[in-house]
């Protein structure tokens, strides 16, 4: 028997909508896509999305009205693939594409192998370097094997022309993800980064990573920022430097915050001199502000930093029949907006606690025993 189309409204949460109802062959219906803005319907980054999951599912139907502001989505068959290319466009950063891919690309009749193009650091989107060093580590928590899993970096890109390129691989589950206790956060025992630059002076690299070091060194003595530099054939052509770092705790809990420092796509400023240095900020003061914002994450507690929650929550969701247990911190707000959808996809109830003595909350469910069943069978 075919499902009803599930009615919905407006553009919030797109992603994790299209992501939730391919996994749960849920169609949906939605109606007013940003009807009242100047500028109505689907972004191009939206549209590129779609585009993206019709490369690696088969049969989903995809249907647009003319103003773009109603999609109608019927879901099909996750079949990954190998050497998939797929261009992300210039209005967001391959970040934004990557949460879908590597929650459906387990789901698929084939491994995935998939080479992005596009931007892969910006200060919008979590960096390709985060997903590499902390949300890879998360999906090892689940079950998933670390033979085939990888995010390789072959080109770096910031806006607003972009140019990176970077090829995802995500191996296939045999049966199903592994039900996690995952409350003990653990104590940090080191802090490692990543920074890069392109097209900017090269002096500007080494005053960040010092920066960010006289912060974390008030407090850890093992602290590495390896500086990642590329050749001009490596970057896109726009100017732009940052840093990804990620703090590694004793209970191999993974804590990541990432910034990137660049021109300003054509609207967002009216007037632009020539001048590189002009649009971009001290080095200095990126390097402070970056290491102060991991430093937010790590005193907020949980196993998690704010950005991985929704990750965190829709893969405890998919889990089999048994409960799942997390700790996590302040709640965010896209956290909060996965928990309400989890629970309309895959009908996935948590149950939230308070921990006084930490200021955390701890987090249980029973998963939906989500199995992989277009593999192939041998």
């Amino acid at each position: 028997m075919e499902k009803k189309y599930l009615k919905m409204k407006g553009s919030q949460n797109l992603r994790a909508i299209l992501l939730l109802s391919t996994l749960s062959s849920t169609p949906i219906l939605i109606d007013d896509i940003r009807s009242t803005d100047i500028n109505p319907g689907l972004r191009p980054y939206e549209v590129s999305l779609l585009r993206l999951i019709e490369k690696v599912c088969n049969n989903c139907s995809v249907v647009i009205n003319e103003t773009g502001t109603k999609l109608k989505y019927k879901p099909g068959i996750v079949m990954g693939g190998k050497f998939l290319e797929h261009d992300c466009g210039l209005s967001r950063s391959i970040g934004y594409f990557l949460e879908v891919l590597i929650v459906l690309g387990l789901f698929g009749k084939n491994p995935l192998q998939i080479t992005l193009k596009g931007i892969t650091n910006d200060s919008k989107d979590p960096s390709v370097d985060a997903f590499k060093s902390t949300t890879l580590n998360i999906l090892k928590r689940f079950g998933v094997s670390s033979q085939g899993l990888a995010l390789k970096i072959q080109s770096r890109g910031v806006p607003p022309m972009g140019g990176g390129q970077v090829v995802l691989s995500i191996p296939i589950l045999h049966t199903s993800l592994t039900a996690v206790n995952w409350i003990d956060e653990g104590m940090v025992r080191r802090i490692r980064g990543v920074s890069f630059s392109t097209r900017v002076s090269p002096k500007l690299e080494p005053a960040l990573v010092c920066s960010a070091r006289g912060i974390f060194n008030k407090f850890l003595p093992d602290v590495y920022i390896f500086t990642d530099h590329m050749g001009a054939a490596q970057v896109g052509t726009s100017p732009g430097y940052g840093v990804s770092l990620v703090a590694e705790t004793t209970s191999q809990c993974f804590i990541s915050a990432d910034t990137a420092v660049h021109r300003p796509h054509k609207e967002e400023t009216a007037e632009m001199e020539d001048d590189v240095e002009v649009s971009l900020k001290s080095a200095e003061d990126v390097g402070v502000n970056i290491a102060t914002a991991l430093l937010r994450e790590i005193e907020q507690g949980g196993v998690v930093d704010s950005t991985h929650q929704g990750l965190l929550f829709i893969l405890c969701a998919l889990c089999p029949q048994d409960v799942s247990k997390v700790r996590v911190g302040k709640l965010s707000p896209y956290g909060i907006e996965i928990l309400r959808l989890v629970k309309e996809f895959l009908g996935v109830k948590f149950d939230i606690k308070s921990d006084p003595s930490t200021g955390t909350l701890i987090l249980k469910c029973v998963g939906c025993g989500l199995k992989n069943l277009s593999r192939k069978f041998s």
